[in-house]
């Protein structure tokens, strides 16, 4: 049946990052279509409240802690990751962060440690488990894009910089292993409503919106912002056999910003 191509049952995905937000919302996802869910955060307080959290949603997940953007702690994480669960079948590079300065003002040093996070950790992460999955004679790489993988904003020249050159390197992945039954592809949210952004959406003294949340609702064809559970189908789709000739591929979650050019003054 058709819906079987979209079970993770037997599988085994890694979600960097995800002790909360978004890449806790894939991996639900992925818990509740099957798959055997392992995550990574950069210390232990993020990953024991990871594993908290999945505790209380009732999902087994196993968390490690593991900086990656070094290549000798991915590469022993994978190890591990194969020796106490098995071998990897989903990646999902979600880690990331984003720096909101100037350009003129930002430092060199801070422009790359943007880059380090959010593009050079996922040719890590990708780069450690590529050789498992030809091996296993499959795989699933999926980058978490953004719209700033097409769009610039101000104060996010790093950020934007990155997403861009992830996009690039999801492409890139697909034209070299493809032959390999290796699919990675990526998904680019749009605005979404966590805790990160709820400031942006709080209500002014006078009961009207924020002057940023105008701006988005104005922006985005749905009128909303994005959640995370509006992530968690698309993801699955990526992850699953329903997406086995798709590749090279940005999936924009975005509620239509990118198709608009927005409302006439």
């Amino acid at each position: 049946m058709i819906l079987d191509t979209f079970s993770l049952r037997g599988k085994i995905a890694w979600i960097t990052g995800a002790s909360y937000g978004i890449g806790m919302a894939i991996a639900t996802a992925f818990h509740e279509a099957g798959a055997t869910i392992v995550f990574n955060d950069i210390n232990q307080e993020l990953v024991d409240r990871g594993l908290n959290s999945y505790r209380e949603k009732g999902i087994p997940a196993k968390g490690y802690v593991c900086d990656v953007t070094s290549e000798p702690q991915v590469q022993a994480l994978v190890k591990r990751i194969t020796e106490e669960v098995g071998v990897i079948d989903i990646l999902v590079n979600n880690a990331g962060i984003i720096r909101r300065i100037p350009m003129t003002e930002m430092s060199a040093e801070e422009f790359r440690k943007v880059i380090d996070v959010d593009l050079n950790a996922p040719f890590i992460c990708a780069k450690a488990v590529i050789p498992q999955m030809i091996e296993k004679g499959h795989g699933k790489i999926i980058n978490i894009c953004s719209m700033m993988s097409e769009l610039g904003r101000e104060t996010v020249s790093a950020y934007a910089a990155a997403k861009g050159g992830l996009k690039m390197l999801t492409r890139n992945i697909c034209s070299e292993y493809g032959e390999k039954n290796i699919q990675c592809n990526g998904i680019g949210p749009g605005y979404i409503a966590t805790p990160q952004t709820a400031p942006l959406r709080e209500r002014q003294p006078d009961g009207s919106r924020h002057p940023f949340d105008q701006f988005i609702v104005a922006k985005t064809p749905a009128a909303r912002w994005g959640t995370t559970e509006d992530l968690m189908g698309p993801a699955v789709f990526l992850a699953s056999d329903a997406s086995n000739f798709v590749n090279g591929h940005i999936l924009y979650v975005d509620g239509g910003i990118l198709a608009y050019i927005g409302k006439q003054p």
